[in-house]
Order: C-alpha cells, then sequence, then structure tokens
C-alpha cells in the first residue's frame, strides 16, 4: 500500500515537471479527455486527480504522523511507580437517625426494671381437692428520681402481696407500693438504696404521628431490657378495658410491646420518657381479625400528673357523684321500653352526696355529664373523670319520662 502511494506520488511530480514516463502520458491522456468534455461540464478527470493527489499527500501525512509518534513512545520516559500507603485512611460513617437511637437508649435503659410481683394467696379446687397457690406475674418499670420512685402500670402490681426490682445488671431490691391508680392504669413503687440510673419524663403533647419511639421493657418476664424501634401511629386513643370505663388519650404505637412489656417506657429520640406502655391490641374479638403493630402507652402528660399525686398523697382526687348505678345500653333500654338508648340507671343515692344535694333519686337515668353525652364511645366513669373534684357541673338525667337538669357540685373520691 505503501509503495502504491509512493508511486503515485511519483507520477504527479512527472506531470508536474514535464518528463514523460508511461505514467505522464496516462495523466495526459486524461487532461485531453478533460479538456475535450469540459463543455458537456464533465469534471470526473479532474476530481479523479484532487483524489489521486489527495491520497499521495495523505498517505504521506500519515506516514510522518505515525514516525511520529513512534518517536515520542520510543523517546518517552517509563512512569514513576504508584505509591500505595501501608495503612489507607479510613472515613467513618454514622447515621444520625441510628445515632440518635442509640444514645437514647443507652441514656434510658439503665432506668428500667423488671418488676415482680408476688401475689396474694390463692384456693382453688382441683381434682384432689382444695389447694393454695401463691400466683407471680411479672412486668415493667422506669426509675423518674433519685429518691427511689419507680412509675409502672397499676395492673402490674394488682394483689400484690410482695414486690421485687430487678436492675438491667441483674441485681434485686425489695419494694414497696406507694399508690395506684385504676383509671390511669398507673401507678408508683420504691425502693432504697443506690440506683443505676433516673430518667426523664418528656412533652408527650407535642409528639407527632412518624415521630420515632423506643419501647424498652422485659418481654415475657424473662428477657431484661428488650428494645423495640418504631413510630407513633396515632394519638388520643381511647381503649374500653371491659370494665365499665375506657383508658383515654393513649398514644397508639407500631413499637413491638408483648407481655411483659407494661409498665416499661416509652422513649422518644432525645432519651426522654414520653409514655408507659399499658397494653397490646392482636385481634378484634368480634371479627375474629388478628393485627400486629398495635401497642398503646399512657402519655407523660398524664403520668407525671398522676405519679406526683401518688407520690404526694398516696391516691389520686377523682370525681365523685355519689351513686350505685347500672350502666344502660341500646339492648337493655329495648327489652325495658326506656327512652334512650345510653346512660346509667342509679340504683341506690349515698346520704350527704353530691347526687342528693342536687337532688337525684333512685330510678332517675343520667345522660350526661356537663357537655360530655354518655355514649357508645362516652362512658359515665369517662365523662365523670373529664371534671375536677369541687367543680360545679349540669347533671341531665331522666325521670318518668321526662328530660330534666340539675346542677351539683361534684364530690371527691379515692378510687
Amino acid at each position: 500500500m505503501e509503495g502504491s502511494y509512493f508511486c503515485l506520488l511519483l507520477g504527479a511530480l512527472c506531470v508536474l515537471r514535464g518528463r514523460k514516463s508511461p505514467l505522464t502520458s496516462k495523466l495526459h491522456r486524461g487532461y485531453t479527455v478533460f479538456e475535450s468534455n469540459r463543455q458537456n461540464g464533465i469534471t470526473c478527470g479532474l476530481v479523479a486527480l484532487l483524489v489521486v493527489v489527495g491520497l499521495c499527500f495523505g498517505g504521506l501525512g500519515g506516514a510522518i504522523a505515525g514516525g511520529a509518534v513512534a518517536y515520542n513512545i520510543a523517546s518517552a520516559k517509563a512512569p514513576a511507580p504508584i505509591q500505595l500507603q501501608a495503612t489507607p485512611s479510613v472515613t467513618e460513617l454514622r447515621l444520625e437517625t441510628s445515632s440518635a437511637v442509640v444514645e437514647a437508649v443507652a441514656r434510658v435503659r439503665p432506668a428500667v426494671v423488671t418488676i415482680i410481683n408476688t401475689q396474694r394467696a390463692q384456693q382453688i379446687l382441683t381434682f384432689w381437692g382444695v389447694q393454695t397457690i401463691q400466683p407471680k406475674s411479672s412486668g415493667s418499670g422506669v426509675i423518674i428520681s433519685p429518691q427511689g420512685y419507680i412509675v409502672t402500670n397499676n395492673h402490674v402490681v394488682e394483689n400484690w402481696q410482695t414486690l421485687q426490682v430487678v436492675y438491667a445488671d441483674g441485681s434485686k431490691a425489695e419494694a414497696q407500693l406507694v399508690g395506684a391508680d385504676l383509671f390511669a392504669d398507673t401507678a408508683v413503687i420504691k425502693v432504697g438504696g443506690s440506683l443505676p440510673a433516673v430518667a426523664e419524663f418528656g412533652d408527650s403533647t407535642v409528639l407527632k404521628p412518624g415521630e420515632t419511639v423506643i419501647a424498652i421493657g422485659s418481654a415475657l418476664g424473662d428477657f431484661k431490657n428488650t428494645v423495640t424501634v418504631g413510630m407513633v401511629s396515632t394519638l388520643e386513643r381511647s381503649l374500653d378495658t371491659g370494665n365499665g370505663y375506657s383508658l383515654e388519650g393513649l398514644i397508639q404505637t407500631d413499637a413491638a410491646i408483648n407481655h411483659g412489656n407494661s409498665g416499661g417506657p416509652l422513649v422518644n429520640s432525645l432519651g426522654q420518657v414520653v409514655g408507659i406502655n399499658t397494653a397490646i391490641v392482636r385481634s378484634d374479638q368480634s371479627s375474629g381479625d388478628v393485627a400486629e403493630g398495635l401497642g398503646f402507652a399512657i402519655p407523660s402528660a398524664v403520668v407525671s400528673d398522676i405519679s406526683a399525686q401518688l407520690i404526694q398523697k398516696g391516691y389520686v382526687d377523682r370525681p365523685d357523684l355519689g351513686i350505685r348505678y347500672v350502666a344502660i345500653t341500646p339492648e337493655i333500654a329495648g327489652a325495658n321500653g326506656l327512652p334512650i338508648e345510653w346512660g346509667v340507671y342509679i340504683q341506690s343515692v349515698t346520704p350527704g352526696s353530691a347526687a342528693e344535694q342536687g337532688g337525684l333519686q333512685r330510678g332517675d337515668i343520667i345522660t350526661a355529664i356537663g357537655d360530655d353525652v354518655i355514649s357508645a364511645d362516652m362512658s359515665y366513669i369517662n365523662a365523670l373523670n373529664r371534671h375536677l373534684v369541687n367543680q360545679k357541673v349540669t347533671i341531665s338525667y331522666w325521670r318518668s319520662g321526662r328530660a330534666l337538669t340539675t346542677e351539683v357540685t361534684l364530690g371527691s373520691s379515692r378510687r
């Protein structure tokens, strides 16, 4: 190929210099044809000539460029070897969310305890006769003061005879009940001696759905200080206890809560206690549906107030009307031909009580306390507990088929 380029170049040079050769004769004939046909616009010969010249110069240029590249490659110095560090540097990456959770757990976990409740002896009838048993149950709690006060659930310490606290490091201490409140499912117990840590209450009123929360407690009573993480699912939930009242204003969370977690703290990302875990719902008894991730906690705003009263007085002041009653439902109302579907039927009135002073009588049916109307979602107890001791309220009731009202000043009851 390179020889052909050289011959073409040589022929072109001969033409330019007027030398005769077979090649120049051919070029001359091509030029003659070009001249004879120029009138018809045929320029093929010129194009061919230009192509030949272009190829010659292109080949020559390529050879020169190729030689230059080869020369540069031959004369270039070998590259210096790459120096590798003996120990490569490592950048530690940490996710802020994970770090916050780890720090929050480290802050609160030492203050979480297991509570063992040895209950009063019970007699049961068996195949072998009457036997005496002393059941035990366990739950969780969290230390809330340097004086040794521990907050937990009321149902964790119910029917107690002796209470024992197990710390995170496995050490144990005897505890005494300070006080308990049934309607907030909150109790306070007390231990002596040195404490591993004290937890801090946070503000549950600023919680928002989607916020990260951490549940800590003794799952199943055996797995001390189990940590689960979830979020606030929603706020202001009500949960029917099946005992004529509902737990109100609860925090719903999908953080895994198991038996034994009751009384343990629900913690925010700052390491503050924003709730006390109280219940889980795994199925709907009416439909049989099974659910997961339905846990509930008493807000810290409620727990801090109730625990302060229990520590100060040993009980919680609850408003009282002074009646014995039977709850009325649509089924009971329909069976007895009553004019209302929801309310409470007064069975008896306590002498000197708020009800007696307000003129209420046996047989009256209370339908509302203040603006809180008794319904499927509002029990009598919950309507009553929304008011304060010594507060004046209007009681709405039915008597002999007539809707009436009366004003009373609520009394106090240590319930």
